[in-house]
């Protein structure tokens, strides 16, 4: 999973994009116009937990790849422009986190003052024109491929595109348009912008700590119905936290009032934001986190392990990982009847612990 962070000039992204990865940057690297990458371990005590239990040889977490994109620029009359290079590096990504500044410096805001709604609405109305370009030229196409082929796909297609249009053409994302399943896969290839999920984050001061949660709020309230969610990091000193060991760590938090870091905070809500959820698998050669989407079945559970467990599939043995803890093995849990066998239809929920069985 790739999740981009965005943002314009000065907006503090690249602090966070190095607090949340631990990677730092030395000033030529930041001086170089090119995406940086920096791959985190999704932070899940159950792993920790349950290797207390089985005493692995190995302890594997889940992982996302964290992207600072580079590309948001100046113009000639002091506002924002989106270069190919950045467009096409947000087309990759599975879902975008736009960190916006809210704290004040030496260095002034690019579009001038503090207004995080501003900021907001620049980068939608860009990926709207980019989107209805794509749709427009889609639609095009296939207009002139239907005579041409008779092809049911594309008659198919159409409409959906034009509903795709319309729907941008009112100011709206394509986050806030219903689409079946069989709809999102038609446009799926197109890579629209506004179909990514989209966390906007405001990156506030120290001394706006005992606020924040009310200027979130405030915000959320003017993005009311684009699919927008928003939270809050403290980048500066969160990157100074992120200096320290645990201890350190949680009695710096303790401190200013801090309650969660900006990586647990941030990777909740990005599995929020994409339907993510994860499971477990759990033996005295590994113990592992697994993502999955929420709602995948016990085959497609298999699947994210090997392809064979997919292919092969018989039967997943299943147990909560409340129920392992509490009765200490799979064979306890066997004897007090939390044990079960489950299909391929089987809906897997957070926190399950699998084992698959196949052929």
């Amino acid at each position: 999973m790739q999740i981009g962070l965005i943002g314009l000039p000065y907006s503090g992204k690249t602090t966070l994009f190095q607090t949340m990865t631990g990677v730092t940057l030395d000033p030529d690297q930041l001086h170089k116009r090119e995406a940086r990458h920096g791959m985190v371990k999704v932070p899940d005590d159950r792993v920790e937990r349950l290797a207390e239990i089985f005493k692995p040889h190995r302890i594997t977490h889940a992982t996302i790849d964290f992207v600072d994109v580079i590309g948001l620029e100046k113009g000639d009359h002091s506002s924002t422009q989106f270069t190919t290079s950045f467009m096409n590096a947000v087309k990759n990504t599975d879902a975008l986190i736009h960190v916006v500044r809210m704290f004040q410096d030496p260095v002034l805001h690019p579009e001038g003052p503090i207004e995080p709604h501003r900021d907001v609405m620049i980068v939608e109305t860009e990926f709207l024109l980019s989107d209805m370009g794509v749709i427009e030229r889609r639609i095009d196409k296939v207009k002139k491929d239907i005579p041409k082929t008779g092809s049911q796909e594309l008659k198919r297609e159409l409409p959906v595109l034009e509903r795709c249009l319309n729907h941008l053409e009112s100011e709206q994302s394509l986050r806030t348009l219903a689409l079946t399943r069989e709809e999102a896969k038609m446009i799926r290839g197109y890579q629209l912008l506004t179909l990514k999920p989209m966390l906007v984050v405001l990156n506030l001061p120290e001394t706006e700590i005992a606020s924040a949660e009310k200027t979130v709020e405030d915000l959320r309230s003017r993005v009311a119905g684009r699919g927008i969610n928003v939270d809050a990091v403290f980048g500066k000193i969160e990157m100074e936290m992120a200096q320290l060991d645990e201890e350190e760590a949680e009695a710096f938090m303790s401190d200013y009032g801090i309650k969660e870091s900006a990586l647990k905070r941030i990777i909740r809500a990005a599995y929020d934001l994409l339907g993510l959820q994860s499971f477990l698998t759990a033996g005295e050669e590994e113990c592992r986190a697994w993502t999955i989407r929420k709602g995948a079945t016990a085959v497609e559970a298999a699947g994210e392990i090997h392809t064979d467990f997919y292919q092969k599939f018989i039967r997943a043995e299943v147990v909560t990982f409340d129920d392992l803890v509490k009765y200490g093995s799979y064979a306890a849990c066997k004897e007090h009847g939390v044990w079960r066998l489950e299909g391929k239809e089987y809906v897997v929920q957070d926190g399950d612990v699998l084992i698959i069985r196949h052929g």
